[in-house]
C-alpha cells in the first residue's frame, strides 16, 4: 500500500447534485426550486432571522440592560485553595497558580478572595486582592504584591 492507491471508504463521498441538466436527470426544468416565488429567483438570499414578513423574533422581544464589552474579568482564587496547594514560604505567582490548576486561561487577571483560613506564610502576587484576603495573608506573616 502507498499513497498512489489510497481511496476514500465506499459510500463516504457523494457525487455533486447537477441541477438544470434536462428532464432525464430528475433535476431539470425548475431544478428543485418549485414554481414561481422569491426563492425560485437567482440571487435570492434571505436575511438572517427572516420570518416571511412577520415581525422577526429578535425584534418582537423587548430589549433591556447593557453589556459592557470592555469589562475586565478576573479568575477568582480563594485563600482555602492556597492553603491546600502551596507550602509555607513559597511565592505564589500567576504561573504557579496556572500550574496548580487553580486558574485556567492565560489572559485572565487574578483576584484573591478571603474565603477560608490561611495559616502559612506566603508571598502572593496577583492583580487584585479583596480587603479580607489582604488582612488574612498579612496576619499569617505573608506578603501581598499587586501586579500591574
Amino acid at each position: 500500500m502507498d499513497l498512489s492507491n489510497l481511496k476514500p471508504k465506499k459510500g463516504s463521498r457523494h457525487a455533486k447534485k447537477r441541477v438544470g441538466r434536462g428532464p432525464g436527470s430528475g433535476h431539470g426544468k425548475t431544478s428543485g426550486r418549485g414554481e414561481k416565488g422569491q426563492k425560485s429567483r437567482s440571487g435570492f438570499s434571505r436575511m438572517l432571522g427572516f420570518e416571511g414578513g412577520q415581525m422577526p423574533l429578535h425584534r418582537r422581544i423587548p430589549k433591556r440592560g447593557f453589556t459592557n464589552i470592555f469589562k475586565t474579568e478576573y479568575a477568582v482564587v480563594n485563600l482555602s485553595d492556597l492553603e491546600d496547594r502551596f507550602d509555607a514560604g513559597t511565592t505564589v505567582n500567576p504561573e504557579a497558580l496556572r500550574e496548580a490548576g487553580l486558574v485556567k486561561g492565560a489572559k485572565k487577571k487574578i483576584k484573591v478572595l478571603g474565603n477560608g483560613e490561611l495559616k502559612k506564610k506566603l508571598t502572593v502576587q496577583a492583580d487584585k486582592f479583596s480587603k479580607s484576603a489582604k488582612e488574612k495573608i498579612e496576619a499569617a506573616g505573608g506578603v501581598c504584591q499587586e501586579i500591574q
